[in-house]
């Protein structure tokens, strides 16, 4: 994942050009003005390019700093006293940030290797928040201890490629969301 400076003023310029950023690839998509970026982050055009010389380097930035944030999202509902809500929470944003792939896509229409290594950073962070989430929602007995990390994984894609363009996206996602948790809760087993 992409470096910050670690002077204090070029780090946070960093991390208002990274937030802007954001807002103008959501809003306007990945071939936002530069200019305006800046501007919204209230540094010079040239802060922007000594940070990310190119498009490409600004979007992976972005596309990191939205996973980080959905990591550190896990790690404060690990404290939590409701794990089964903790993990429920968590797959939500999961979804949430999964709906907007434009960044993603764009991502890989414009490079191939660097963003593989990119994304293969990114799942890899991913797994790591989930799995203490789910084990602890397990443990508590909330949710079937044969479920596999690897498969709530690929069940909340699966929701959000399906929704992702829908009128009512956010809204379906999570409707469906519930009823997928509704059939991995444990169950008391049949006579």
């Amino acid at each position: 994942m992409p470096d910050r400076p670690t002077r204090s003023d070029a780090r946070r310029n960093y991390d208002r050009l990274v937030e802007a950023a954001d807002l103008a690839f959501t809003e306007h998509g990945t071939d936002a003005s530069f200019d305006e970026i800046a501007k919204r982050a209230g540094v010079g055009s040239g802060t922007l390019y000594r940070h990310f010389p190119t498009r490409e380097a600004l979007m992976r930035a972005v596309f990191a700093e939205r996973i980080n944030k959905v990591c550190a999202q896990g790690e404060e509902l690990l404290a939590t006293d409701d794990p089964l809500h903790a993990l429920t929470s968590w797959l939500r944003q999961l979804i949430d940030l999964t709906m907007r792939r434009g960044l993603a896509t764009a991502l890989v229409a414009r490079e191939k290797t660097s963003t593989s290594e990119l994304f293969h950073a990114c799942h890899e962070a991913l797994r790591v928040t989930a799995r203490p989430l789910l084990a602890r929602a397990q443990l508590d007995g909330g949710i079937r201890p044969d479920l596999a990390l690897t498969d709530l994984l690929l069940l909340c894609h699966a929701i959000a490629s399906s929704v992702e363009r829908s009128r009512e996206g956010a809204e379906q996602a999570n409707r469906l969301l519930d009823l997928v948790l509704e059939g991995l809760r444990t169950r008391p087993a049949r006579s």
